[in-house]
């Protein structure tokens, strides 16, 4: 089969497969089933550091290829990524949990990423500037950065990577990855895939280890790297920005969220209850845009409720693998523990439990679709990123009010509200402080729109024309004697 092919149980690093010097190793386990599903290195900081210098030393090289070159790469890339897709999927949803149907969406997303920016090499224009002299010609060019880290998450093993690894090739820098350590065996087979897709040794590097903290504090502070891309949570996320500070590295940031779902007394109230539940319920509710606050005006509150629970109540939670599973485990048992702990501490504030509200009995690690109504702003499980299938139902009268609630919170990264008032749909998108808006729509991310948040939500856009300019450095020059 071809996932066998593309199931590594070595690190890639300057072109080849290579073991940890300690020759440690770190298990994968399927959250679902907790059987190991693969090993990998379990590497150190210093062979971090060798797999910085391996792409500092290809980087002369890559920064002079043409962008018309890296743009076929990336399109070779993007091609493999989808002749592989199911064996990918299979990969993803064994390591990650989360079900196949999402899984096989995610690798679509994923190799989007690829073939966008394969074409954007080709847009990295510079600026003619008009002179304030005669004698003076004044032009600006753009040029890879150097040497990029890259730290990504569990929750999308294939989309997060190729959102941070596309754009710094297509701008002529090389990388270094470091994958979540429940979730490195979709990064080795993007590696393996890139490997045959031709990129030079060194280009891509992929570090796996058990031991983040040393291998990110090595790869953040580096002084090769000139630029560090994260995403993660807000506390890592800032203490990422205090290591890079100390060498003045570009930063990109996408970090947590509270997502607030607004449901207004006009919305069509079955487009609102689908798109919560997409936005709530896939991946288990592990996702940074997931809705955290779902603010339902009072005079359809009774209404969305008993609607919305029945909804809640036909999700299938299962394994991944099986065809009819719509919410798969939670990623270890941390977070379940977690997810446990706040909806019980929830409930001990006042909340009341509509549905669900504990673990499942599909396994160890997985938790029922859970309500919560009767929420305030006052409880701690308001003023959270939940990463769970937990949803909290807060009531709302008039639109100044909900907007304020809303925007009462440290991040911002993404708000989703229904309404079908085109006047109120301007006024309320406008006044969100959110980087990404959904309006009557629950599934916002595609690789041809911006994602990233304000506040403490982060720094930086991903996707989009503007998801390679973090990677480039403007150049001016002035040509004098002319």
């Amino acid at each position: 089969m071809q996932s066998c092919k593309l199931e590594k149980n070595k690190a890639y690093i300057d072109g080849r497969w290579v073991s940890a010097a300690s020759g440690k190793m770190h298990a994968v386990l399927n959250p679902a089933t907790g059987e190991k599903v693969g090993e990998v290195p379990d590497l150190s900081a210093e062979e971090a550091s060798a797999a910085v210098e391996a792409a500092d030393r290809a980087f002369d090289g890559w920064r002079k290829t043409t962008a018309k070159q890296r743009c076929s790469l990336l399109r070779r890339w993007y091609e493999l990524i989808m002749d592989n897709q199911e064996a990918l999927a299979q990969i993803l949803t064994k390591e990650q949990g989360k079900p196949l149907s999402e899984a096989r969406g995610e690798v679509a997303y994923g190799a989007s990423f690829a073939e966008w920016f394969g074409e954007e090499a080709k847009r990295t224009y510079g600026d003619h500037i008009p002179s304030p002299s005669p004698n003076n010609r004044l032009i600006t060019i753009l040029q890879p950065v150097g040497v990029v880290a890259a730290i990504t998450p569990w929750n999308f093993p294939v989309a997060m990577i190729t959102r941070k690894i596309a754009p710094a090739l297509a701008a002529g820098c090389t990388v270094v990855l470091k994958p979540a350590e429940d979730t490195p065996l979709c990064a080795l087979a993007l590696a393996e895939l890139a490997d045959q897709a031709g990129f030079p040794a060194g280009v891509v590097n992929i570090v796996t280890t058990s031991d983040p903290v040393s291998v990110g504090d090595t790869l953040t502070s580096h002084p090769l790297v000139r630029k560090v891309s994260f995403t993660g949570s807000t506390p890592v996320g800032k203490h990422i920005l205090r290591q890079a500070a100390g060498t003045v590295k570009k930063v990109s940031m996408e970090l947590g969220g509270n997502a607030p779902f607004i449901i207004f007394d006009d919305a069509d109230l079955d487009e609102a209850i689908k798109g919560v539940l997409i936005s709530k319920y896939r991946n288990a509710g592990q996702t940074c845009v997931c809705t955290n606050r779902i603010y339902v005006q009072r005079d359809i509150k009774d209404q969305f409720v008993e609607r919305f629970k029945t909804e809640v109540a036909k999700l299938k939670v299962g394994n991944g693998v099986d065809a009819n599973t719509e919410i798969g485990p939670l990623i270890n048992a941390r977070a379940v523990d977690r997810v446990e702990s706040v909806v019980r501490h929830a409930q001990e504030q006042g909340a009341e439990l509509l549905y669900g509200g504990s673990r499942d009995d599909a396994g160890e690690l997985f938790f029922q679709p859970t309500l919560l109504g009767n929420v305030d702003e006052s409880m701690e499980i308001a003023n959270q990123e939940l990463f769970g299938p937990v949803s909290t139902l807060f009531v709302f009268d008039d639109e100044a009010e909900v907007i304020e609630r809303a925007n009462a919170t440290p991040f911002g990264l993404a708000a989703y509200f229904y309404s079908r008032d085109i006047g109120r749909c301007w006024r309320v998108a406008e006044e969100l402080e959110y980087g990404i808006v959904g309006i009557n729509e629950g599934i916002i991310s595609n690789e041809v729109a911006p994602f990233g948040g304000v506040k403490e939500s982060g720094m930086g856009r991903e996707g989009s024309r503007h998801g390679i300019d973090d990677y480039l450095e403007i150049k001016y020059l002035c040509m004098g004697g002319i």
